[in-house]
């Protein structure tokens, strides 16, 4: 995917303005032109925001795939942005928990604060079937894709509230009070989880188990952000060919997968644009309802 992919940066309906301008976004997981995280970042920019990008080119270096050229990345996004926004980009292995505060830090230094933070970041390969689980695989896969995206969001929440972490630990079932919250000033957090529920995913243990950790834990957290003023909701973005289902360089048989991809209505896998405009809509003010949800973007993959 290359930045000429995507179509005229997007304005809001009737107000001739940017709906994300003046705002901030942080998106992890952004080291490759043919990745989520990239067409995520795009996206954001050409609506308006501030982009701050993770990335971590040695795990995509270990891959079938291989590394994408950061210095082009970067001028991808910067590319996309609009005359009064910034950008900024920290590489940083999130498996060590010593690196998420630094790089929040890094993120809020763009305009001050963080509006909008897309936990996109994963670790991929290493994994196996339940009769190959280590503790080591399942903890790899935890410490990135799960505990790395909890601890992330505690710190982007901890601007939007002094009394995060304050007092007693908070009881089972107990909830805190919080303040009115003006639905037009709200923080958004976006995890991603994959098609675990949707059906198996052999050979995937370690990588489903903490996928699925986040898309059930979306209700819980989402109820303790809410009253801080902070929406969050998780994304399942189905089949994507991000360059992993490219048969030169594919690991994992395609021959069934290319079989049900031809029965399906749009007969294509999924684009990296195509999350990526359902998150820069959720992001803006229109999608302020929709709170708590674990969404399926898949073109129909699921009812084929």
């Amino acid at each position: 995917m290359s930045v000429g992919d995507h179509a005229p940066k997007a304005t809001a309906t009737g107000s001739g303005e940017l709906p994300l301008s003046g705002k901030s976004a942080l998106v992890t997981g952004v080291s490759r032109r043919k990745g989520i995280g990239f067409a995520i970042a795009v996206r954001l920019a050409e609506l308006g925001a501030s982009v701050h990008i993770h990335h971590f080119a040695p795990h995509d270096a270990n891959q079938p795939w291989g590394s994408d050229d950061l210095d082009a990345v970067r001028a991808g996004i910067r590319a996309r942005l609009s005359s009064a926004a910034e950008f900024g980009d920290t590489g940083a292995d999130l498996a060590d928990a010593s690196t998420l505060a630094p790089l929040m830090a890094d993120a809020k230094q763009l305009t001050g604060r963080v509006d909008v933070l897309v936990c996109n970041h994963a670790r991929s390969g290493g994994d196996g079937s339940l009769f190959d689980m280590t503790p080591e695989r399942l903890d790899g896969h935890w410490q990135v894709n799960t505990r790395s995206t909890i601890l992330l969001t505690r710190l982007f929440a901890e601007q939007y509230s002094d009394n995060l972490g304050g007092g007693d630990p908070t009881r089972p079932g107990e909830r805190r009070e919080g303040v009115v919250v003006d639905e037009h000033a709200t923080g958004r957090v976006f995890w991603m989880t994959s098609g675990q529920q949707h059906g198996p995913m052999p050979g995937e243990v370690a990588y489903a188990s903490s996928k699925a950790a986040l898309a059930g834990l979306t209700a819980t957290v989402a109820s303790e952000l809410l009253p801080h003023g902070i929406i969050l909701n998780t994304v399942n973005p189905g089949p994507v060919n991000t360059g992993y289902l490219d048969p030169d360089v594919t690991d994992r048989p395609l021959d069934d997968l290319l079989e049900h991809i031809a029965q399906t209505p749009f007969r294509r896998f999924g684009r990296p644009t195509d999350p990526a405009r359902l998150i820069g809509w959720l992001a803006a003010d229109d999608a302020r309802w929709i709170v708590g949800q674990v969404i399926t973007s898949d073109g129909g993959f699921a009812l084929s």
